[in-house]
């Protein structure tokens, strides 16, 4: 969650997650995920400091295996799933002849 300021100065507390994209159109419009869109009055590159520094909070009140374990569990999984398929490829070709077969 950040700290911002709407255009008519009243404060809020935008949940960083949901920030699709920002705008500087010269005010600074951010558009959320839910179609809502955000006018407020710190510029982008404020914004993205923010986003920037509450994550880096949240990580690291973190052990270091969980930030691990969430930055490469994604790619462990294709990766498994990808020598999953190289394995049964081996195991039964397109051909009908598996590699054991052809020694």
């Amino acid at each position: 969650m950040i700290r911002l300021t709407r255009i008519s100065h009243i404060p809020v507390v935008l949940n960083s997650d949901l920030i699709e994209h920002i705008e500087s159109t010269p005010d600074t419009v951010i558009s959320l995920t839910t179609g809502q869109k955000v006018v407020v009055r710190e510029s982008t590159d404020e914004v993205v400091r923010r986003v920037i520094e509450f994550r880096r909070a949240v990580l690291s009140s973190l052990p270091a295996e969980a930030i691990t374990a969430a930055l490469f569990s994604e790619g462990a999984a294709h990766a498994e799933a990808a020598r999953r398929q190289m394995e049964d490829a081996r195991r039964h070709p397109i051909g009908g002849r598996s590699e054991e077969d052809q020694e």
